[in-house]
């Protein structure tokens, strides 16, 4: 059945299509008489005569030029004796330079219907052949002879030839390729493609250029990838006859290409990577700054381990020479799982023991002979190789290898790294191991960078901690709110500061100060200023005096020999004109503003000195917000200028605001528009019973001043001190003058009791008695003119007696046969703290007592007095 279908497909109508066509044959018949007995088209075509012109002709007098004519009939005598003839004649061509052309011409003798005899003539031009002859030996030189490989295949997709070239390229000998289809050379997916490749083109005719095709050659376990181009041929008619192609074996371009990928990725990644890792200085963010840049650019998992230790501000954690020491995991990141799974770290115990894999922020150790103790001890690079996946269904089984990489910064491991690949993926190569150091390094000195950073922050904050007062100061006749704002949140260190400080007789200094600069520096200058400001409180100076002893004390901040103390003003200037002259002195010059104000809550009066600062703001019950015409003067560490102070009576309920520039102060506004801005804020504070500032909760209007006005510029720290007068009531204070007389002493005695007694405060009778009696007599005889004796009751009892005498008391120890000269020792036994001040007209002699508060009855007095002796 199938020959059958073979031959009717034999005899059906095809197009044509076959050499014939680009030699174009032409024939002719000959009679008994040698004249032209049949003429066919092509015989028109070629030489130039139609049928009626030819049939019935001698064919020598028809078509051969005359100089030609007599050889030609030679010639066909010949051919009429019986004989086959083939040879070469000339014929008349108009389109032939020479005017006539050569055809080779082959005559079969025959017979007639009639038994005579005939010949039948084949005729083809001699220069057609010759140009099929040059194309096919051209096509067999490029076919043969190229350097690419070339192939043919027939329309039923199956190989008509190949040349040497594209033999050795799939590895076998020529004669092998010719009928083998796509099938018996590549594997089936590749075979599939190829033979779909082909049909589209032989179909559709248009050219398929550098498809990719790998397999493998015969006797070569090598992976071999080729580039395959693929056109139509055609016949001289036009038909389709076949598919051909180029196959050229691009495996070693493809691995350079792929090691200059490799390459370009790395480069990218590591570029990532700078801009990346170690933009915070905090520890765990830059490990998970690590984390997103290797996956999955580079690994499917990876984690972060640092030292416990470091992370808790040891130097040298015990452990972290032999790798033993105790890590925390900072950091994981997966992009084949939801959670922590284990990877490399099956290493740090057996798993059957602990199958559990490390979660983020869990401490644990590696064993000293694990993997990834080596690594830590040694600093090198270990790769752990995945586990079997037929163990357990765990992802950690599931794993090609894993790179376990030592961060080190300084000389020092800080941690440990481990990145790894799941099956399916490339294993780490070299490349990989080198890129995973780097990137690991990388991360390592930020992560020491931000360790270093954190310990010398939590050094200075510490220090700028422990020189501001604590959140909620108290002072008698006054309600304090502060605040304190860094410049910049990621240091909160700097060298604004404020100060609330107790002083004899109820009353309080308040200190805002500023010194110029930010940073650590500053901090240590503003630390010394403070400690100098409250050690100068304490001997109760006027404020002018304490801005003056702060003055030089900053002339000497910056140094080598220390305080100017003694200079004088114009040696101190031309010193440091001549230290800004030498570029050779490194020492530097601290200025600072600053503002003290000492408040008085039983004259309700405050006396204010300014250095340099930006002035006080007054807000009075129902008035607005006006700043203080406190005299400027000049920064402290200028030296030399006097300071001027003034004397403001503060009614209850005004509002005090100290503060520093950075409150009122930026880039984006000049002072005087940030004052303003200040006072407006004030302004609108309004309290619970719709005042201004004066009347509202002070904690209320200090956060309504710092969200009115811009304090997030970061340009300087700001320091708000808020304080509100109260006053003593007079209820509260008792004020007596004496006659400086002996009968004082007793007088002095029953106001003390009777003051005690309406204020209930009968358990301190005894004591003040005692201890008024003391300082009343020291009065009369060591001091001068009138005496006046002073209650204070607020959240102490304070006692004062003053008088015209300029001789400050000293406290001496009395010998055991001396008769006297033990007063004073008797009221430092029984009082809480006493002391003495000058006064414009005098001097003050104070002691203080606690209130008793049921718990205790404080100092016996007779057992003080026995204990003198």
């Amino acid at each position: 059945m199938s020959l059958m279908s073979s031959m009717s497909a034999v005899w059906q109508s095809s197009p044509p299509g076959s050499i014939y066509d680009y030699i174009r044959v032409a024939s002719f018949a000959l009679g008994s008489d040698g004249r032209i007995s049949q003429w066919s088209e092509r015989a028109s075509e070629l030489l130039g005569l139609t049928a009626d012109q030819a049939i019935g002709r001698d064919p020598v007098e028809a078509f051969v030029p005359p100089e030609f004519q007599e050889t030609g009939q030679r010639a066909v005598a010949n051919i009429l004796d019986g004989r086959e003839w083939t040879g070469l004649v000339p014929y008349r061509n108009a389109q032939a330079p020479s005017g006539h052309g050569i055809a080779e011409l082959y005559v079969m003798p025959g017979q007639d219907e009639h038994g005579k005899r005939a010949a039948l003539c084949i005729a083809v031009d001699v220069s057609a052949l010759r140009g099929l002859e040059t194309d096919l030996a051209s096509s067999q030189a490029v076919f043969g002879q190229s350097p690419l490989g070339f192939f043919l295949f027939g329309t039923d997709l199956r190989i008509l030839r190949v040349n040497e070239r594209f033999a050795k390229v799939f590895g076998r000998p020529v004669e092998e390729y010719r009928g083998t289809t796509p099938h018996d050379l590549l594997p089936r997916g590749e075979a599939d493609r190829l033979a779909a490749a082909l049909r589209q083109v032989l179909d559709s005719g248009q050219t398929l250029t550098d498809m990719p095709i790998v397999g493998q050659t015969p006797g070569s376990p090598d992976r071999r990838r080729w580039s395959v181009s693929l056109y139509r041929l055609h016949s001289g008619s036009g038909r389709p006859i076949g598919v051909a192609g180029l196959a050229t074996d691009v495996t070693g371009r493809r691995r350079a290409e792929q090691e200059a990928a490799g390459v370009r990725r790395n480069l990218a990644l590591l570029n990532e990577a700078g801009a990346r890792i170690g933009t915070s200085l905090d520890l765990e963010t830059t490990a998970r700054e690590l984390l997103d840049v290797a996956v999955p650019q580079f690994c499917d998992l990876a984690s972060v381990d640092l030292y416990q230790g470091l992370l808790s501000g040891d130097e040298t954690p015990p452990g972290l020479a032999d790798g033993s020491a105790e890590l925390r995991r900072v950091a994981f990141a997966s992009a084949v799982s939801d959670g922590p799974v284990p990877f490399g770290d099956i290493c740090r115990v057996n798993t059957v023991e602990d199958p559990k894999p490390i979660q983020v922020g869990e401490v644990h150790r590696y064993p000293f002979n694990s993997l990834c103790a080596h690594a830590l001890r040694t600093a090198q690079v270990r790769v752990v190789p995945g586990r079997d996946g037929s163990e357990s269904l765990e992802l950690g089984a599931m794993l090609q290898s894993t790179l376990v990489v030592p961060m080190v910064a300084r000389d020092t491991v800080v941690g440990l790294a481990q990145f790894s690949r799941t099956k399916g993926s490339e294993p780490f190569g070299e490349r990989d191991r080198a890129l995973a150091v780097e990137l690991a390094a990388r991360a390592a000195v930020s992560i020491d960078n931000a360790r270093l950073y954190r310990r010398e922050h939590e050094r200075a904050l510490i220090l700028q901690r422990s020189l501001l007062p604590p959140g909620d100061p108290e002072a008698a006749g006054l309600d304090i709110a502060c605040r304190y704002l860094p410049g910049n949140a990621a240091t909160e260190v700097g060298g604004d500061w404020f100060d609330v400080i107790e002083l004899p007789g109820h009353r309080t200094a308040l200190v805002v100060g500023d010194v110029m600069g930010r940073g650590l520096r500053a901090a240590v200058a503003m630390g010394e200023l403070r400690t100098a400001v409250r050690t100068l409180a304490l001997l109760d100076l006027e404020p002018a005096e304490v801005l003056s002893a702060l003055d030089e004390i900053a002339s000497g901040l910056g140094t080598s020999g220390g305080s100017h103390t003694g200079a004088r003003p114009g040696s101190r200037a031309l010193a440091r004109g001549r230290a800004a002259a030498d570029s050779s002195d490194l020492t530097e010059v601290y200025l600072a503003t600053c503002v003290y104000a000492v408040y008085d809550p039983v004259t309700r009066r405050c006396t204010f000195a300014n250095a340099g600062h930006p002035p006080p703001v007054l807000v009075e019950p129902g008035e607005n917000a006006l700043l203080m015409e406190v005299p400027p003067g000049m920064p402290l560490g200028v030296g030399g200028e006097p300071f001027e102070e003034i004397e403001v009576e503060l009614p209850d309920g005004a509002l005090l605001a100290l503060y520093t520039d950075g409150l009122v102060e930026s880039r984006d506004h000049t002072l005087d528009e940030g004052l303003q801005a200040l006072r407006d804020a004030l302004n609108t504070s309004d309290g619970a019973d719709g005042g201004n500032a004066a009347a509202g909760s002070l904690e209320d209007v200090c956060d309504h001043v710092l969200s009115t006005l811009d304090t997030h510029h970061g340009e300087d720290d700001i320091a708000l001190l808020m304080a509100r007068v109260q006053g003593l009531s007079a209820e509260s204070v008792g004020d007596w003058h004496l006659p400086s007389a002996p009968q004082s002493v007793g007088r002095a005695r029953e106001l003390a009791r009777e003051q005690l007694e309406s204020w209930g405060l009968d358990d301190l009778v005894d004591t003040t008695e005692l201890l008024v009696s003391e300082l009343v007599t020291n009065a009369l005889r060591y001091g001068e003119g009138e005496i006046r004796l002073r209650l204070l009751l607020d959240r102490t009892l304070v006692c004062e007696v003053w008088d015209g005498g300029l001789v400050q008391p000293r406290r001496r120890r009395a010998r055991d046969t001396d008769e006297g000269g033990r007063g004073l020792q008797l009221v430092g036994l029984l009082s809480a703290g006493w002391g003495s001040r000058r006064t414009p007209l005098g001097k003050t002699v104070w002691f203080e007592l606690a209130l008793p508060d049921g718990r205790s009855s404080g100092p016996d007095s007779v057992e003080a007095l026995l204990s003198l002796w």
